[in-house]
């Protein structure tokens, strides 16, 4: 093969080639979709019909949970579809849309963790400029910057990659295309312009990384000079979803990408590839609700709306609902 064009799909990394471990796969990966459609479905109603949670703290936990779900959809998906019906083809077009997607959705999420970070910090030691600060219009800024810088970053490296001659065969060693499977089948020198394209990337978390730190040193100044326990309580309690959800995301894609090549194997880079990548959008939904009150207050009424709903429908089929 002597470039990139003369690829029409590629040949994913199975979980397993016995048919009852890959029907174990199938089963196991709908059922963790199921619970991030579920809990990140619960969050972004209750959130958008709940008038008590219109806050910038919610408005971005609504963005955090469409970036959840748009992560797994993109390569959870196929991946079971492949496990399903014993194949291991993606196209080469649905390659390059999954890799730009799920690179949009990773990129924009780190970036929203970030202004997440900066909503505590003026919440907990600017409260007084709390609305001024994070109004409604600074908010939707903050949240299509997220969003924008994903595009950005998933739109170069995306193009940059398949730019790339591929001669080294058509095998990528994830259960999903990512930019450093596609790179090791590249022929060419020019794959240098990917890895400074990461490098940049790398620089810019980094950035991001440190306004993360930032934030939370002051944040911790501050509750710390609290004279009331209460209040450092109610405090950290409002941080530490966050802190949960950040540290997830961090320590798997870290360990992930920069792992020692002497521990790296196919098996264990699969084993991460899913922990950073399918199992955060699961587990955020509880993360954020296991200790906020008001999220689950939100939750409960919208289950009980809904239940209320259809009972009435069941009792009642001709008349309608009632007023």
């Amino acid at each position: 093969m002597s470039n990139g064009s003369s690829i029409t799909q590629f040949l994913l990394l199975p979980f397993a080639h016995m048919r009852e471990l890959q029907l174990c796969h199938f089963w196991l990966f709908l059922g963790i979709s199921l619970a991030a459609l579920l809990g990140n479905g619960l969050i972004i109603t209750s959130t958008a019909y709940d008038q008590r949670l219109h806050t910038p703290r919610y408005f971005f936990l609504l963005n955090l949970s469409l970036l959840d779900l748009g992560c797994i959809s993109t390569t959870v998906p196929k991946s079971m579809a492949n496990s399903l019906w014993d194949t291991r083809a993606i196209s080469y077009t649905g390659c390059a849309a999954q890799l730009f997607f799920f690179l949009l959705f990773i990129s924009a999420e780190y970036s929203l963790l970030t202004v997440m970070s900066y909503d505590r910090y003026v919440a907990i030691c600017k409260p007084l400029h709390y609305g001024t600060l994070l109004g409604s219009r600074a908010c939707v800024r903050l949240a299509a910057a997220a969003w924008g810088s994903g595009f950005l970053s998933a739109l170069l490296h995306t193009a940059n990659t398949f730019s790339l001659p591929l001669c080294r065969g058509n095998a990528v060693e994830q259960f999903f295309c990512e930019i450093p499977q596609i790179l090791k089948l590249s022929c060419s020198h020019s794959y240098l312009r990917e890895v400074g394209l990461l490098v940049v990337g790398v620089c810019l978390s980094c950035g991001c990384f440190l306004l993360i730190v930032g934030s939370y040193v002051q944040i911790f100044r501050a509750v710390l000079r609290m004279p009331s326990e209460q209040g450092r309580h109610k405090a950290f309690s409002t941080c530490l979803p966050h802190l949960a959800v950040l540290s997830l995301f961090v320590n798997t894609s870290v360990f992930a990408y920069l792992k020692p090549p002497s521990i790296s194997s196919p098996s264990l880079d699969l084993v991460v590839s899913v922990l950073y990548s399918v199992v955060p959008p699961a587990v955020n939904p509880l993360i954020y609700s296991l200790r906020n009150q008001e999220l689950k207050d939100a939750v409960r009424k919208l289950v009980n709306g809904w239940l209320s709903a259809t009972i009435y429908c069941f009792l009642y089929p001709a008349k309608g609902f009632p007023g």
